[in-house]
C-alpha cells in the first residue's frame, strides 16, 4: 500500500488471473483496485458477503448478476453499483479483449 499512485499503473492486459490490489485499509473499510481480463464467476457460484461493496468501473465493461431475480446490470466506464451486505451476486462477464478496471469500496464487518 502506498500513499499515492494511479489506478491505471501496472495493468497487465492479458493476465491469466484477476488482480486485487488494496489501496487503503482501515477497520471497517477497504478500498481496492480490481483488474479483470475476461474473468468471471463460474455459473451457479454466488458471492455472499457480510459487508457492503460499492464498485465503479473505470475502464472496460462488466455484467453483474444477482440471485434475487433482479435483472443483470451492465457496467461501463463511469457506472457504479452498490451491493448490500448479504445480496448474492456474481460477475457474469468482463471484457475479454481489454482490461476492466474497477474501484471497489468495502465497508462493514470485513474479514481480517
Amino acid at each position: 500500500m502506498t500513499d499515492t499512485g494511479s489506478l491505471f499503473d501496472d495493468v497487465h492486459p492479458q493476465a491469466d488471473e484477476e488482480e486485487f490490489r488494496t489501496l487503503l485499509a482501515r477497520p471497517g473499510l477497504k478500498v481496492e483496485r480490481i483488474v479483470s481480463t475476461g474473468q468471471c464467476g463460474p455459473p451457479g457460484f454466488w458471492c455472499d458477503q457480510a459487508w457492503d461493496e460499492w464498485v465503479l468501473v473505470m475502464f472496460g465493461a462488466a455484467v453483474v448478476e444477482f440471485d434475487d431475480g433482479k435483472p443483470p446490470r451492465t457496467l461501463k466506464p463511469g457506472d457504479y453499483l452498490h451491493i448490500a451486505e448479504g445480496r448474492r451476486h456474481r460477475v457474469a462477464w468482463t471484457e475479454p479483449d481489454q482490461p476492466t478496471i474497477w474501484l471497489a469500496i468495502h465497508s462493514g464487518d470485513l474479514p481480517d
